[in-house]
């Protein structure tokens, strides 16, 4: 039994044509096709919806689409599976997932993490792979793109819920995968909570936790009977262009489950196996922040000393009224209208962008230990 594990997969307009024309050996060279034939399955994310209708959503960052004929590419790379629970598969709201499931479906390319609703968004997956049950769990952090009982969208994490889901789902499976899509971008470390979050998921029977999302390569942990990545990078994301996306990591398992990784480098607007001193450099820095995780206390000094520096954006946006006394003693003169008037000052983009530093679990941590070290 064999499995691979990439990261996000965005066609951009660089990259387009090839995934249109089944370019896949300029996309990822000959090293990485080679892998994929001889693996048993293939599983990645599918960071965008899949579309020909522009329709983008009310929300802060980027909103994601990629042509349906791009699926001719994503096909020819040989994924059977995608995970669609992240944060931009409802960039072009229910008609680019509708979209995306239905292209996914007729090219019999399996799918978790997303639906109509909450109900079909939390299923999980299951696949027999050489006689091994292996089941695959798929949720977000809340951004712009969760379901809920009645709305399309990704599957959300929820403390109070998805633990149990996995539990279920251990109890039917011989080893069990949790696809997390959450954690700070271009972050290298895990925040306290997601470790808390991830360590439970292994608690409660992940055999993997890999989180996905920070566009980068975090770290890896061994915790109880579990391993946890905190970041593997992207896979085909063209559009970000941080120093820290240069380099991923492919995550390969075996028949016995031992887990192992294969470097990754940016090549033009496609991908490439790392190999020689490139290689040994991402790996060698991949077990280094694996290490100074287990030192005591390392995982809080770190995003202590990292929060403040996301503080002052967080503050950019719900800046308001800088005389702040002056501002509360005029509002209580006139009964609260001076609220009002700051208030409507903001824009519709800083409105949703507070919106979503407030909601999102990664986002919201930093706002607090930040303030706390105001």
């Amino acid at each position: 039994m064999s499995i691979i594990i990439g990261a996000d997969i965005v066609p951009t307009e660089r990259n387009s044509s090839y995934f249109e024309k089944e370019n896949i050996e300029y996309l990822v060279g000959s090293d990485l096709i080679q892998i994929f034939k001889d693996t048993d399955y293939r599983v990645f994310n599918l960071e965008t919806p899949l579309t020909n209708d522009v329709a983008p959503i009310d929300k802060c960052g980027p909103a994601l689409r990629a042509d349906c004929s791009t699926i001719l590419g994503i096909k020819k790379l040989g994924v059977d599976l995608f995970t669609l629970a992240n944060n931009h598969i409802m960039d072009q709201g229910e008609t680019g997932l509708t979209s995306t499931i239905d292209l996914l479906k007729k090219n019999e390319i399996s799918y978790l993490g997303a639906g109509e609703n909450l109900e079909q968004a939390r299923k999980p997956f299951v696949k027999n792979i050489k006689g091994k049950r292996i089941g695959f769990y798929a949720c977000a952090e809340h951004e712009f793109s969760i379901a809920s009982e009645n709305n399309a969208g990704g599957n959300p994490f929820d403390a109070l819920e998805s633990f149990d889901h996995v539990v279920a789902l251990k109890a039917e499976c011989d080893f069990v995968v949790v696809l997390y899509h959450g954690g700070k971008e271009y972050y290298q470390y895990p925040s306290p909570m997601l470790q808390k979050v991830c360590r439970k998921f292994v608690e409660k029977g992940a055999d993997l936790v890999v989180c996905q999302h920070s566009h980068c390569i975090g770290c890896e942990e061994k915790y109880a009977e579990g391993t946890i990545v905190y970041g593997q990078g992207n896979f085909l994301f063209d559009d970000c262009v941080n120093p820290f996306a240069e380099h991923s990591l492919l995550i390969k398992i075996e028949d016995d489950f031992s887990i192992n990784y294969l470097p990754l480098v940016k090549f033009e607007n496609g991908v490439r196996l790392a190999t020689g001193d490139d290689a040994e450099k991402i790996i060698d820095a991949f077990k280094i922040r694996s290490e100074q995780i287990k030192e005591d206390g390392f995982i809080l000094k770190e995003f202590a000393k990292f929060a403040p520096s996301m503080l002052q954006n967080y503050l950019i946006v719900c800046s308001g009224f800088r005389h702040r006394i002056i501002c509360r003693i005029l509002n209580r003169l006139t009964h609260g209208r001076i609220v009002k008037k700051l208030t409507s000052a903001y824009s519709k983009d800083e409105l949703l962008a507070l919106r979503n530093f407030i909601e999102c679990e990664a986002h919201r941590e930093l706002w607090i230990e930040g303030l706390l070290k105001k």
